[in-house]
Order: structure tokens, then C-alpha cells, then sequence
């Protein structure tokens, strides 16, 4: 995108220490490699982690596979996100509904003609993991984290097709 104006997008799961921080930097990470002008951001639709960084576990894997996460820190989803993100990806179904209901709220509370964020799931295009949710690997083993990083992997590179799409027909229209 040549927008001086970055798109920005927001990652969502529960507790923002495990599925959308790596979704965050992964999402980052591909639409770098392709030059979009993007700003990607998370937050938890709980307040059960506020201000800590990742699950160790979701560091280490991410790691392995070059992607660094260890700057990030956990935040609340508030009504204010939705006008200023574009996009507001959930990571499952559950919290794509507790998205759904804050941006009611956010509606009440701004008006609808500030809200500016659309909501989807992360999985939205993805054609290996079409409209899955992404498993939290929090109580679970090493197989739940290294398919996190496989389904952001391949739902970020979804985006990105998408996002070229949408900024080409944007610059095609001016």
C-alpha cells in the first residue's frame, strides 16, 4: 500500500499471551515481505494477562521459526479499537462473538459513522484452515503451539493476498 496512512489491524484471542501475539508478529512479518504499508497490533478479549509478555512456550516455538515476540505485551480489547483499527481478526469463534458484542457496545458509545473496524476471523480466506479456529495451545502440549505458528503462517499469507487485492483496487479507483 502507498498510503502515507499505515491499514491497521488488530489480533484477538482470549488472553493475548499465546495465539494472536504470534499472530501479530507473524501477520507483521508477511506483510513486511510483501511492502504493505501495515500496522498490526493484539489484544485479549479477557483482562487475565494485562502487561505481560507471551507465554514462554508460544516464545520459544515462535523463535524456532524466526519470529521474535518477546517485546510484546498483553492488553484488553476496548471499545476505542474499533475506530482505530481497520481490521479485527478473532483467533476463534468465541471470541469473534465477545468481539461482536463489544463493537455493539462501541457503536452505543461513538456512534456508527467512528467505527471503522471490520471484524473477522483470522482464518477467514485461508484455504488449508478455512474458517477454523485457531486451538489455544495454553493447556496443551508442543504439537498445540507448533500448529498455531502453521495456521498463522498460512492464514497471514491468506491476508496478505487479500490486502494486495483490496490496495490495488484502492489505487486503481484514484
Amino acid at each position: 500500500m502507498s498510503s502515507k496512512t499505515p491499514y491497521k489491524v488488530l489480533c484477538v484471542c482470549l488472553g493475548n499471551i499465546c495465539r494472536s501475539p504470534t499472530a501479530e508478529v507473524v501477520l507483521r512479518h508477511f506483510c513486511d515481505e510483501h511492502q504493505l504499508n501495515m500496522m498490526i497490533d493484539s489484544a485479549g478479549t479477557s483482562n487475565y494477562h494485562p502487561g505481560k509478555a507471551p507465554d514462554e512456550r508460544s516464545q520459544k516455538h515462535a523463535l524456532k521459526r524466526g519470529y521474535d515476540l518477546s517485546a510484546l505485551r498483553a492488553r484488553q480489547l476496548k471499545p476505542q479499537d474499533f475506530i482505530e483499527f481497520d481490521l479485527i481478526l478473532a483467533m476463534d469463534y468465541e471470541n469473534l462473538f465477545n468481539i461482536q458484542a463489544l463493537s455493539q457496545k462501541a457503536h452505543a458509545e461513538y456512534g456508527t459513522s467512528q467505527i471503522r473496524a471490520k471484524i473477522a476471523l483470522m482464518s477467514e480466506y485461508d484455504q488449508t484452515y478455512l474458517k477454523q479456529a485457531l486451538p489455544d495451545p495454553y493447556y496443551g502440549g508442543v504439537e498445540g503451539f507448533e500448529r498455531v505458528l502453521d495456521q498463522c503462517e498460512s492464514s497471514s499469507l491468506a491476508w496478505v493476498t487479500i490486502f494486495k487485492q483490496q490496495f490495488k483496487q484502492q489505487i486503481d479507483v484514484k
